[in-house]
Parts: C-alpha cells; structure tokens; sequence
C-alpha cells in the first residue's frame, strides 16, 4: 500500500471553525504576503486558494460580504470580471495552463464552501491533471507551495494590473 502524506491539510480538517468570513478577515487584514493576497483592487481582491484543487488556482473576491451575485453592486461586478480576466493572462504567462475553469459555486448546494462571501475560482488545467491519484484515490497532488506560487505570481500580477491602470 502506498501512503500520500500531506499534513498541512490537517489545519482544515480538524482546525477550529470561525464564525467570521474568511474572506472578510482577508481583505481587512494588511498582511498580503500572509494571506496570499496579490492584488488589490477598489471593490475586490486577487488571491490564491490556501487549498487549491490546482497549482496557481486564484479566486477573485468582492469586498462586498454577499453570497448572491445580483446583490453586488455594477461596479463590482464589473471590476470582479477584469481582475478575472487578469488572474487568467498572469496565470498563463507565469505556468503556460493548456486551459482553466473559471466560475462561481452560488449557494451550499450548488458546492459552496463559503456561501455567504461569493468568490470567482480561476483553476489553471493541464492535459493529464485529472489522473488515476484524482479518479481513483480522490486525491489531489499540488506540486506547488502557496508561498512559491505567490512569488511566483505577484510580479507579473503587478506588472499587468499597472499596465492595466496606465491604458485605462
């Protein structure tokens, strides 16, 4: 029998439970190294997924604490899907990702697990990233650490969020 050893999972799954948003605690907190947050946008953050399904996997999150989406105002929704767009071409140019999902799980049931503070998922793909450890052993392999990804990601970020702001 072979064993996978990934013991920084066991924060998640026997950690204490908040009742405050995770998110939230995020967004007002000023350390962006600490909680991997790379950019900081007037209604919304880029930061990557502390348990990722996918090295790089990022998520776009409103300032706004709202679990349905018609509740955010225009303007977030707007910034929402730019830094979207972002997230996807900094990806691509720092992991050369042969495809991503993209959205949103809106509700508990709809697979949610923070339902109350919507966030847009970006998941770099790969040919051959679903594999038997996936299939079979329901298993996910993230070769990359969260700190290396966030080195890794931050520059081109930046670079690309002032280009951004210069042609606006």
């Amino acid at each position: 029998m072979q064993r996978m050893w990934a013991p920084w999972r066991i924060g998640y799954i026997v950690g204490d439970r908040q009742a405050d948003c995770v998110f939230c605690r995020k967004i007002e907190s000023d350390d962006d190294e600490g909680n991997h947050v790379l950019l900081r946008g007037e209604q919304n953050v880029i930061l990557l997924n502390t348990y990722p399904y996918n090295s790089g996997h990022l998520m776009v999150v409103p300032h706004e604490h709202v679990g349905i989406l018609v509740d955010l105002p225009i303007e977030t929704q707007v910034e929402l899907w730019k830094l979207t767009e972002l997230a996807v071409r900094a990806l691509s140019e720092a992991l050369y990702p042969e495809g991503f999902n993209i959205g949103m799980n809106i509700g508990q049931a709809a697979g949610a697990g923070i339902s109350d503070h919507l966030h847009m998922h970006i998941v770099p793909r790969w040919s051959g990233d679903t594999n038997y450890m996936t299939a079979v052993a329901e298993t996910r392999v993230v070769p990359q650490s969260l700190d290396d990804s966030f080195k890794q990601l931050k520059p081109i970020i930046d670079r690309l969020a002032e280009k951004d702001t210069a042609a606006s």
